[in-house]
């Protein structure tokens, strides 16, 4: 009897120290970009890889930010990530050939974007840009959408506004400080940050113009979706649980923000409170956010005609339930 128990308490410690000593699973490597480096709700793919979250659905996440959506469609093309966030008017490029597919909104009427202006600038309300310059990023993106939206419910039509695609947030700055443009489209942290500085002021921003909206969705490339669809559904359930993470954890999150964007705690915390309520919780599309969108692409040029869902996105994995 002893001798059994001795044997089993041996063989135990050995199975014990056999399984500590194995290797864990490796996670799997994914690559996902941002369509603009300062913007706080992109800051969840910060969130989900300090906090560990993306590890937690074995996922080792990197990410590279981009000068705007059409860039990062690009990336996507190229096959350089495998998941993208962008804005929702890019999802046009999937109707038009992209290998890219949207996979879920995560954000909705965009509360983050704003027209700044110079702080010298007589600029007072949105009637004061008609007829002005604004800088956006890219042909296509976001950042044009809403200024030609605003434009035609303002009634000034569609070309009431003038554009010049600059890219970078900085290189816009840069363009509006030397007087090139009137006016450019950001986020609206980067406004409250340079209201901070006195070099410049958050004219407006949009959710006015588009309440019923998906400012920002996650796109995959459509080759992963097909060979690797439980890489999609882990980086997926990721992103909500790191949507649930900040919402329930504002210290922390504002924490992140500040040292990721280089702003202040002040603007992050400003920024938490009046764009927290964007983020959706499980990715769906909504019908009329969509409706707004397709004729947004027609609006816009980008297509002659609304797209069917299927061309620009896949209901595959909705909802998210982290």
């Amino acid at each position: 009897m002893t001798l059994s128990r001795f044997a089993l308490s041996t063989a135990l410690g050995a199975l014990c120290l056999w399984l500590h000593a194995a290797p864990s699973e490796a996670a799997d490597k994914v690559h996902a970009g941002k369509a603009a480096a300062p913007v706080w709700t992109f800051t969840l793919l910060d969130v989900g890889i300090e906090e560990g979250i993306f590890a937690k659905y074995g996922l080792d996440v990197d990410y590279t930010a981009f000068a705007g959506d059409a860039k990062i469609q690009q990336a996507m093309a190229a096959g350089a990530i495998d998941f993208a966030l962008g804005s929702g008017p890019s999802m046009a490029f999937a109707a038009k050939g992209i290998p890219a597919v949207a996979i879920a909104a995560f954000a909705g009427e965009p509360r983050n974007l704003a027209v700044l202006v110079d702080k010298d600038s007589p600029a007072k309300t949105a009637t004061d840009l008609k007829d002005k310059t604004v800088a956006v990023t890219t042909v296509g993106s976001l950042t044009e959408w809403l200024v030609r939206r605003m434009a035609a419910q303002e009634g000034w039509g569609h070309d009431g506004v003038h554009f010049v695609e600059i890219g970078s947030f900085d290189s816009s700055l840069a363009a509006m400080k030397t007087h090139q443009v009137d006016a450019m489209v950001g986020s609206a942290e980067a406004g409250y940050l340079l209201e901070e500085k006195n070099q410049a002021r958050v004219l407006l921003t949009f959710e006015k113009y588009a309440p019923k909206f998906h400012t920002h969705v996650i796109f995959a490339r459509k080759d992963l979706v097909a060979s690797n669809p439980d890489v999609v559904n882990r980086f997926l359930k990721g992103v909500f649980a790191s949507i649930a993470f900040m919402k329930a954890n504002k210290e922390k999150t504002t924490e992140i923000a500040t040292r990721v964007l280089h702003q202040s705690p002040t603007v992050m915390s400003h920024a938490y409170d009046t764009e927290i309520s964007m983020f959706e919780d499980d990715g769906h599309f909504d019908p009329q956010a969509m409706d707004v969108l397709k004729q947004s692409f027609v609006d816009m040029g980008l297509l002659t005609e609304k797209p069917a869902d299927n061309q620009l996105l896949t209901t595959q994995f909705l909802p998210v339930k982290p």
